[in-house]
Parts: structure tokens; C-alpha cells; sequence
């Protein structure tokens, strides 16, 4: 595995910057002590230009080539910087300071490997163009890949190209899976709040039901996929919540469901929609009671570009050779605000196996700092290769 071995010999030091990130997380927006040690390095590191407050709360490093060319180009990578709200069932000697806060998807281990690459990459300079390391806030739910996109980052920094890169467990470490178009789905979330008519439960004939009502609807959004959708397209409509009720012998007066919606295209998004608002209309005229729908359009359809893939595909062979690399990937119904930069930008995300272990979002995932050094050297050679490929073809 030809691991860079100059990025070999930071592997201790971004495994402690990793840790402390994993030890101290921070959601959404208030990544502000993250942030802060990100600058920290970054300065230490000696990049060009260090920007703050892009998407609120996101950082920027610029890293200029020494060499120079008329066709210079410019590329972004971007890792994330917030965590969830989980409360960490691990007892890891760095375990989680924050009780509810916990780096349950990597985006601790995906900072210290874009830092790693700043570092080399401010150390050796030899490629042509610029490098911009854009690190995240938010991308858990906040969106703060579309704050970064809306305060105008693309074209601040003169962003060519731009390529994410996420780790995810799986049997065997250190490889690497990409796809063509859609990759990840769309996210949108929904709330329906019923009104009925509440009565003693042993008269129920005096009530409008809601939990009828709510359970009726539940039912019917399944057949959204199962019959207004082709059987090959992707379409998830999931109801996660449900509450209604106060004691046992009370029909309630209201009930309320919640959910989410998935999917890989922009069509079936709409179809989708437009068939909930009609049911959740429908169901509950028929049964008289009243409602309100409110519906959430989130992160859309992540789908990568073709010619990005196949720059970073070929990257990630040169790093741990084509029999560790999947090109054509299963899409998944996972979603990623990275989607955001892709609708502005030509891009790639690709995904890193980090090993066997709990699933993202589990409890007791913890990113395996075995593969920073995979990851460094991946971000490095792509910076190398494909700026100064671009300053040679004129490909733009």
C-alpha cells in the first residue's frame, strides 16, 4: 500500500488531533472549539490564507503550488466538522466530554485527515493552481454545506472542482467505492399535526378519532412507493414518531407523525410530495378532523459527475491499487449536505472502508485512525495530480 511516507510519519500526531475532536464534539453550528483547533493547526501548518465564518461557523485554507502555469486551476476539498446528538455507549480512553454529543460518523477522523493533507501539501507545494480546504459545519441536519455554497464560497475562492470523502465500516480496510450519478438520496422530513374530537373512551362514538386517523394515514403513505411509483425506481416514506394520547380511558383530541422521505430522484422527490399532501389531505377529510402538513425539503439528490469519479477512482488505485477500489457502487438512501457544493461545482465524493465495526450513528462507532494515512495520501496525490493535469489539457 504506497502510503506517502513523509504522511506516514504524521500518523501519531493527526491520530492525537483526532482524538481530541472525538473527546470534545459539538453539533451543527457551535463547532466553535473545533474550529478553533483546525485554525490552530492550519497556522501552524503554514497555509496561505485561513478564512472563517463561511457558513457561520466553517473554516477555509488556501495553499498555493510553486508551480506556476497560464491554465492554473483551483480545487476544494472538504471534510465535516460536526457531531450528533448521541450519547456515546463506548469506553474509549477519549470517550465523549459532552453527555448527548458523541462523533458517531467519522466527520472527527475526516478533519484530521484534511489537515493532514494541508500539512503536506503547505510543506511540498508541487502542484500547479491552488488547493482550498473547506471544512464544514452542520452537516448533520443544518445544511452547512448550502450555508457555505449561499455566502458565496465558490466563488470567493475561484472553486474549480471540488471532491468529499466519508468513511463507512466494512469488512476490509482501506478501501475505496465510489459511483456515477446519484449516490446518495435526497432527505426531506414531514410533520402532520391531526385534530379530531376527543371524548371519554367509553362513548368513543362521540369522538374523532386522531390515533384512527394517524394510523389510517400510515398505512396509506406505503402505498406511495408499492403503487404511484415505477417498482424500479428508489422511494423510502418512513413515519419514525407517532404521539397521541394521555390515559387510558381518553380518546385524545389530537395526535402527531413525523417522518422522513428518500430518494434518487429529483421526479420521484416531487411525486412524492405531491402524493403525501394529497393522502394526508384525504384521510383525514374522510374522517372529519382537521390537519396541518408541514413538509421539509432538505439535502437533494447527491450525485457525483462523471468525470470527477473517475479522477478520484483512479487516485484511490494508485493508493491502494484496483482490486481495493468499487467503482460502481451500490447508491444508498443515506443522504449528505456535500450535495449542496456538487450542484454548484463539478464533483466527486468517494468513501473509505475503515474496518469491521458498528454501523454510522451507532453508539459505539469510533473512526479507525488506521486509515488516516490512506486518506492523507489520497487527498495529497489528487491535489498533485489533478491540478496538474488541468494546468496541462485545458479541460475547463
Amino acid at each position: 500500500m504506497p502510503i506517502i511516507n513523509r504522511i506516514a510519519d504524521y500518523h501519531t500526531e493527526l491520530t492525537e488531533i483526532r482524538q481530541q475532536i472525538h473527546a470534545n464534539p459539538e453539533l451543527l453550528f457551535d463547532v466553535f472549539e473545533t474550529a478553533e483547533l483546525i485554525v490552530e493547526k492550519l497556522k501552524e501548518y503554514g497555509v496561505d490564507q485561513i478564512v472563517t465564518g463561511i457558513g457561520r461557523t466553517g473554516v477555509v485554507a488556501v495553499i498555493k503550488g510553486d508551480m506556476v502555469g497560464e491554465d492554473a486551476k483551483v480545487i476544494g476539498l472538504r471534510a465535516d466538522m460536526d457531531a450528533l446528538p448521541i450519547t456515546e455507549a463506548s469506553k474509549l480512553d477519549y470517550v465523549s466530554k459532552n453527555i448527548g454529543k458523541m462523533h458517531a460518523c467519522g466527520h472527527d477522523g475526516h478533519s484530521s485527515m484534511l489537515l493532514g493533507a494541508a500539512k503536506y501539501l503547505a510543506e511540498t507545494r508541487n502542484f500547479c493552481g491552488e488547493v482550498v480546504c473547506i471544512f464544514q459545519p452542520a452537516e448533520e441536519g443544518g445544511g452547512g454545506g448550502k450555508e457555505m455554497v449561499d455566502d458565496g464560497m465558490m466563488e470567493r475562492f475561484n472553486i474549480d472542482e471540488v471532491y468529499g470523502m466519508h468513511t463507512y465500516p466494512d469488512e476490509k480496510l482501506g478501501t475505496f467505492a465510489i459511483r456515477k450519478g446519484a449516490v446518495l438520496a435526497s432527505a426531506d422530513f414531514f410533520t402532520i399535526d391531526i385534530v379530531g374530537l376527543g371524548s371519554h373512551a367509553a362513548k368513543s362514538h362521540t369522538s374523532i378519532d386522531p390515533i384512527i386517523i394517524g394510523a389510517d394515514i400510515v398505512q396509506t403513505l406505503q402505498s406511495i412507493t408499492s403503487r404511484s411509483v415505477d417498482p424500479m425506481a428508489a422511494l423510502v416514506i418512513s413515519v419514525t414518531q407517532f404521539n397521541a394520547g394521555t390515559a387510558d380511558n381518553v380518546i385524545a383530541q389530537t395526535a402527531s407523525l413525523s417522518g422522513t422521505v428518500r430518494s434518487l430522484s429529483p421526479k420521484v422527490r416531487d411525486l412524492a410530495q405531491k402524493r403525501i399532501t394529497e393522502i394526508v389531505n384525504g384521510v383525514v377529510g374522510l374522517h372529519g378532523g382537521k390537519v396541518e402538513l408541514e413538509y421539509r425539503r432538505n439535502y437533494p439528490v447527491m450525485s457525483n459527475h462523471a468525470d470527477q469519479v473517475d479522477v478520484a477512482a483512479d487516485i484511490a488505485d494508485l493508493i491502494v491499487g484496483e482490486e481495493n477500489v468499487e467503482r460502481d457502487v451500490a447508491a444508498s438512501m443515506g443522504a449528505e449536505d456535500f450535495a449542496f457544493m456538487l450542484n454548484k461545482r463539478p464533483d466527486a465524493m468517494i468513501f473509505i472502508s475503515q474496518g469491521p465495526g458498528p454501523e454510522l450513528h451507532h453508539p459505539e462507532f469510533n473512526f479507525n485512525d488506521e486509515i488516516i494515512p490512506i486518506g492523507v495520501s489520497f487527498w495529497v496525490k489528487l491535489a498533485e495530480t489533478r491540478l496538474n493535469e488541468l494546468a496541462t489539457s485545458n479541460k475547463f
